[in-house]
């Protein structure tokens, strides 16, 4: 039994002594440390608080959906179906208002996406610690940028720029593809910054070994560290698309404030971001249809962008990389 017990020894004024795990565990618990305590206490309430906000915030988006999806006339598969968005006359078809959406945050990825990651690649395998430490922060700035800046950087720079390339006949002053490219740049910085974390994540022993098989540099970023670094890359494109999704002023002053189910990127149409802004500045009395149903789209965006964080957790869960 004696020597099953794990002793260690320690010096008293009667010299050294054996002292088993158990009695320093009960010296170590009756000892607490009320700085710990604090901050496990103020991390708890961290988590519970942003727990309870979200709740509410479904509660709210929840109850206030029901007034509208009361008001004779509409319904739930007409909603999520109906190819028309104007409430004046009683149709309620949101599909306009998803695919402006989708359109704008298409080509927002479309720019992002591969320039997020060369940079990433860039910073975390090319540059030099001098370099990083200059680029890096420069591309952070944009992410300190209001959105209204870039939203009338759209319309005074991207659409005239357009408008001088494709033709002043063919380009509308608003239009999804300079509010979707200016949204791009916008979410440049967050898809770089969290993919070139995750590439410096992984260890420096897969580089080593690539090196030591006669690998080139880009050989070793693309087909070692790239693959290695998947799970992190991929949760960082999936909170790009999220936050093009939910992007309200670039697209409500860009894109434009007339709800139209079109393809054509290069005629203005409302996104659901720029809906809800739209009615909720204006002089609307409540419980009336228009101003109900800026809550059910809220809703459909919230569900839309849970659905995406649930694909990302799938995916990083797919692709994780465990190192010892």
């Amino acid at each position: 039994m004696e020597s099953q017990i794990t002793k260690t020894k320690q010096f008293t004024k009667g010299g050294l002594k054996p002292v088993t795990d158990d009695i320093l565990l009960l010296r170590i618990k009756k000892h607490p440390r009320m700085k710990e305590f604090f901050i496990q206490a103020l991390l708890f309430f961290c988590g519970a608080l942003s727990i309870f906000t979200t709740l509410g915030i479904v509660y709210e988006l929840g109850k206030e959906s029901l007034l509208f999806f009361r008001t004779p006339g509409v319904e739930i598969v007409e909603f999520l179906t109906g190819k028309v968005w104007q409430p004046a006359i009683g149709s309620f078809g949101v599909l306009p208002l998803v695919n402006a959406t989708l359109m704008t945050t298409f080509f927002a990825m479309l720019v992002s996406l591969p320039l997020g990651l060369s940079a990433a690649i860039y910073l975390s395998e090319y540059a030099s610690q001098k370099i990083r430490s200059i680029v890096k922060p420069a591309l952070e700035i944009l992410a300190g940028i209001p959105t209204v800046v870039y939203g009338y950087f759209a319309l005074t720079f991207m659409t005239p720029l357009l408008r001088g390339i494709l033709g002043e006949d063919q380009v509308q002053i608003y239009n999804t593809l300079s509010a979707g490219l200016t949204m791009g740049l916008m979410i440049l910085p967050l898809i770089s910054s969290m993919s070139e974390d995750a590439l410096s994540a992984v260890p420096k022993s897969l580089r080593e070994a690539a090196y030591g098989l006669g690998a080139t540099k880009l050989e070793t970023s693309i087909k070692v560290v790239l693959p290695a670094a998947l799970s992190g890359i991929i949760a960082a494109f999936i909170i790009g698309i999220s936050r093009a999704i939910g992007e309200t002023m670039i697209v409500a002053i860009a894109a434009g404030s007339g709800p139209a189910l079109t393809l054509n990127p290069l005629k203005a149409a409302e996104t659901m971001t720029g809906y809800i802004a739209r009615i909720s500045g204006g002089d609307l009395a409540y419980d009336t249809p228009d101003y109900n149903s800026i809550f059910a789209i809220g809703l459909l965006l919230f569900m839309i962008t849970l659905f995406l964080n649930i694909i990302s957790r799938l995916l990083v869960h797919r692709f994780r990389e465990v190192y010892e």
